[in-house]
C-alpha cells in the first residue's frame, strides 16, 4: 500500500546563476524536442491552432485582440505542463511519447494520496489563477483602448495609426506599462511553480513562494529570460503563427532545464512518474499464468 510522503520543507532552496544560464536552457530545449520528436512539435501547433482561432473570432476587433492574444501567453505555462513531463521522461531515460502527454493531462489525480486535500488540486488552482488573471489582462486592455483611443481600433493598422504612432498621445506607453505591471507578477509567479507542481509533493503557496525566490535570487538571469520569451513570442506572433510551432515548445522545454537549476529538490518528496504506466496498489492481488 501507498505510504504517505514526509512533509516537504517549509523553505525550498533556490540557486543563484549567471546572466548566461538561459542561453544553455535553450540549447538543452532543442536536444529535448529532437529526442521527442514530433510528440514536442505538436504542442507548438495546438498553440498556434488556438492563436488562430483567436484572430478568427476577433480579427475585427483589435482592441479585443490585442489583449487576448497577450493574455493567451499568460496561460502558456499551465498549456507547457506536458513539455515539462516529456523533459522529465527523458531526464529519466524513459520513453518521451503520447502515453507521457495522456497520462500528464488525464491520469495526474494518480499522484495524489488526499483526493480531497489541496495537494490533489494545486495545479487546478494554479490554472485557474492564471486564466483569471489573463481573463482581467483581456478585459483591462479592451476597456483602455476602447476608451482612450481617439477613434474606433478594429484592425492591426488602426493600432499602429491610432495608438501606437498617435501624436501627443501616452496611450499606447501606458497600455505597455500597464501591461508590464501586470505581467511581472505572474512571470514572478509562475517561473517554476508549474515544473516543481509535477515533480514534487509541494503546496501550490510553496511553489508560488519559491517561484519568487528564484527572481528575486537571481534578477538579471530571470530579466534576461523574461526578455528571451517575449522576444520569442513576438517572433511566433509576427510569423503568421507559424513561428510558434517550433517556439512554444522549445520555451516549454526550456522552462523544464530553468526549474531543474535553479530550485534544490534534493529534500523535496516525489510525485509518481506520470510518464510509467499506473501501478496498482501491492494489496491488488497477482494474476498468475500456468507453466
Amino acid at each position: 500500500m501507498r505510504t504517505a510522503p514526509l512533509p516537504p520543507p517549509s523553505v525550498i532552496p533556490v540557486r543563484t546563476i549567471t546572466a548566461m544560464r538561459p542561453l544553455v536552457w535553450l540549447g538543452l530545449a532543442w536536444h529535448d524536442m529532437l529526442r521527442a520528436g514530433w510528440v514536442s512539435f505538436m504542442h507548438g501547433f495546438v498553440v498556434a491552432l488556438g492563436g488562430a482561432t483567436i484572430i478568427g473570432l476577433a480579427h475585427q476587433r483589435f482592441w479585443l485582440l490585442a489583449g487576448a492574444l497577450s493574455g493567451f501567453m499568460v496561460v502558456a505555462p499551465v498549456l507547457a505542463t506536458s513539455l515539462y513531463a516529456l523533459s522529465r521522461a527523458l531526464e529519466r531515460k524513459e520513453q518521451a511519447n503520447w502515453g507521457v502527454v495522456l497520462r500528464t493531462w488525464l491520469n495526474w489525480q494518480n499522484s495524489h494520496i488526499n483526493k480531497f486535500g489541496n495537494d490533489y488540486w494545486c495545479m487546478v488552482q494554479f490554472g485557474t489563477l492564471l486564466g483569471l488573471a489573463a481573463t482581467g489582462w483581456v478585459l483591462t486592455s479592451a476597456a483602455l483602448i476602447t476608451l482612450l483611443a481617439p477613434l474606433p481600433i478594429q484592425s492591426p493598422l488602426d493600432f499602429v495609426h491610432h495608438v501606437m504612432l498617435a501624436p501627443d498621445s501616452w496611450l499606447f506607453e501606458l497600455w505597455l506599462a500597464l501591461g508590464g505591471v501586470m505581467a511581472a507578477p505572474m512571470f514572478a509567479s509562475s517561473v517554476v511553480s508549474m515544473p516543481l507542481l509535477l515533480d514534487r509533493r509541494v503546496t501550490l503557496t510553496q511553489a508560488v513562494l519559491t517561484s519568487w525566490r528564484v527572481v528575486l535570487a537571481n534578477p538579471v538571469p530571470m530579466a534576461a529570460w523574461a526578455a528571451i520569451i517575449m522576444v520569442f513570442t513576438l517572433l511566433g506572433l509576427g510569423s503568421l503563427l507559424l513561428g510558434l510551432i517550433p517556439i512554444i515548445p522549445m520555451l516549454g522545454h526550456a522552462s523544464w532545464h530553468a526549474y531543474r537549476e535553479l530550485v534544490d529538490v534534493s529534500g523535496l518528496p516525489e510525485r509518481e512518474a506520470l510518464s510509467a504506466p499506473y501501478v496498482r496498489s501491492a494489496a491488488a492481488p497477482k494474476r498468475r499464468g500456468r507453466r
